[in-house]
């Protein structure tokens, strides 16, 4: 049996990169294990976990497990040291990144402040999965530097590129037909949509009119300078857009459209756009990020050094103008291996020593 917390997942209405995780493994776990899957929320008076849909109190049996891809500290969810301290061996939690450490200052203050209890709270989980090796790496790192020596094992686990709901693209579409790029991720300097445009400024006035499709919702904190910069352009006559309320199909359409993706993030945990556009056959430009150089290893992408604004400005030029390229990569990508969230329930399950039919 496995509990999956839905705390926050469940309250939530923007369609954030750490909900969508959620969403897509708790569907895949729900049918996978049918009656053996319910969901959970953390009752702050009691100091417990109960059941998402009666609230009665949750006792974990022999092979059961609680499992959380939230993130949490204890001021949050008062109490849930000490239940982890009592249950914590029969308690899995999914590590996404340590970005709110190593970037402080471009970080939500909310999340800066809750995340170095809630790696410390890791600590007291009997499996951990990270969404990558180099996730894993990081918080394997940041506990050998906090001095703490009795961790969990941290094991990478391969997230879904099928996420926004369609087949595979099977055969490569005539990417170089489009004209458009596609940037999907939250408004916000990590992100680095100010590099692109800058970009888009630089292309123009070498005679390349590129238009560039911004999709993600906007951090209040450090959004909205780029914000009041794409409508500027736009008003100009650049072919900028920013999409922030856009459902999976509406992504799915542009990602079908499109010449290319844009991820020249500074820091990601993942890096999932790259992984959603190659499901849809389409290449991706992307910064060598460690976590993205592991998701770019089959194929489909271009990469650049992070912070590189000239090398940026380049690959944009190439993979815009270079119609043989674009057909190379977006064959590459209908025809490297990619997980499906179907795997990443499988992996899990099989991980937590669960037996399934």
């Amino acid at each position: 049996m496995i509990w999956f917390d839905v705390t926050k997942a469940s309250a939530q209405k923007h369609r954030s990169g750490l909900t969508r995780v959620s969403g897509c493994l708790r569907a895949e776990l729900a049918a996978r294990l049918g009656a053996g899957f319910a969901a959970a929320v953390w009752h702050a008076r009691r100091a417990a976990w109960v059941s998402a849909a009666t609230r009665e109190p949750i006792v974990l049996g022999e092979g059961d497990w609680l499992v959380t891809p939230e993130l949490f500290c204890e001021e949050e969810r008062p109490g849930l040291g000490a239940w982890l301290a009592a249950h914590g061996d029969r308690a899995a939690a999914l590590f996404h990144d340590a970005i709110p450490l190593r970037f402080p200052e471009i970080t939500w203050p909310q999340s800066v402040a809750r995340h170095p209890d809630y790696m410390r709270l890791l600590a007291g989980f009997g499996r951990v999965f990270a969404v990558s090796e180099a996730s894993a790496r990081e918080l394997r790192d940041y506990w050998a530097w906090t001095g703490r020596l009795a961790v969990p094992d941290v094991r990478p686990i391969t997230l879904g590129a099928d996420g926004h709901g369609r087949p595979r693209v099977s055969g490569p579409p005539d990417r170089a037909a489009a004209r458009d790029a596609v940037m999907i991720g939250i408004v916000e300097p990590r992100k680095d949509q100010e590099a692109v445009l800058d970009a888009v400024e630089t292309l123009a006035t070498q005679g390349i009119d590129l238009a560039v499709a911004f999709v993600g919702r906007v951090n209040p904190h450090f959004g909205r300078a780029t914000v009041r910069r794409i409508r500027a352009m736009a008003r100009s006559g650049r072919r900028v857009v920013l999409h922030e309320a856009i459902d999976d199909r509406g992504v799915a359409d542009l990602l079908a459209a499109a010449r290319f993706s844009l991820l020249p993030s500074r820091a990601e945990g993942c890096g999932l756009p790259v992984l959603e556009s190659l499901w849809a056959g389409l290449p991706v430009l992307a910064t060598a990020l460690p976590a993205i150089v592991e998701s770019a290893a089959g194929g489909g992408c271009l990469l650049v050094p992070p912070g590189d604004a000239a090398a940026l400005v380049e690959a944009m030029r190439q993979i815009a103008t270079d119609d043989a390229l674009v057909r190379r990569l977006a064959q590459e990508a209908v025809t490297r291996p990619l997980p499906s969230w179907r795997d990443t329930a499988r992996q899990l399950v099989r991980w937590l020593d669960l037996s399934v039919d």
